[in-house]
């Protein structure tokens, strides 16, 4: 379903000064966007922003992007960065938010860009034969992924979908990751760094078990 334009979400970011309208003219420059120089993690598909606004404020030593293509959501996406970051006192200095086709993600980061994380958190899982090469995780993503992953970087997997995970550890594995942990009912772990996502505590109330795992690239 197509969703409505949001008027009030396209003036917002107009003049929101970390909203990114055109992310690509910064290809390989991100470092220089910032007022710090320090590690840059990076939000794929960050929806209406309950993670990366939770995630960004409470860490002021990185740097992150987060990038979503859908404008209306990056509107409410927006809104919650600004309550977040207010919260704690704190700029909004260390967050570029922008939109951008996932699938072309080599046409926003080079390697000169050197990400240290990906956060990848309840993905469309593309269920059918012919669309799994559009999984955010795919093996063919992850080889692009790779271009600016630094060695030893890390991408953070959630998922509500149990054919997705089970697939996607192929796929790391495939692509020259190594898993370094993996839990199929994150909730009852002893994992303790999690932040809790919109779609999560969503699939929480309903009973289905979090799936997430770590994979990192080789230290060369």
């Amino acid at each position: 379903m197509r969703m409505r334009r949001k008027e009030w979400a396209h003036r917002e970011l107009a003049v929101c000064p970390y909203y990114i309208k055109e992310p690509t003219q910064y290809r390989g420059r991100w470092a220089e966007q910032f007022v710090r120089r320090q590690p840059l993690h990076l939000e794929l598909g960050c929806g209406k922003g309950g993670f990366i606004s939770q995630l960004a404020s409470a860490n002021a030593q990185t740097n992150y992007l987060a990038i979503d293509i859908k404008t209306e959501v990056m509107g409410e996406a927006r809104r919650k960065c600004q309550a977040a970051y207010e919260a704690v006192g704190r700029p909004i200095d260390n967050l570029k938010i922008m939109p951008q086709e996932i699938q072309v993600i080599e046409k926003l980061l080079a390697p000169e860009d050197t990400v240290e994380r990906i956060y990848i958190n309840f993905p469309n899982p593309w269920p059918r034969g012919k669309h799994k090469k559009r999984r955010l995780t795919h093996t063919r993503q992850l080889v692009k992924y790779r271009q600016f992953l630094a060695p030893g970087a890390e991408i953070r997997f959630k998922t509500d979908d149990d054919e997705l995970f089970e697939e996607s550890q192929l796929y790391f594995k495939t692509a020259g990751f190594e898993i370094t942990y993996l839990t199929r009912d994150l909730h009852h772990s002893n994992y303790t760094e999690n932040i809790v996502t919109e779609h999560e505590q969503m699939f929480a109330q309903q009973g289905i078990p979090i799936k997430f795992c770590i994979a990192k690239t080789p230290l060369w």
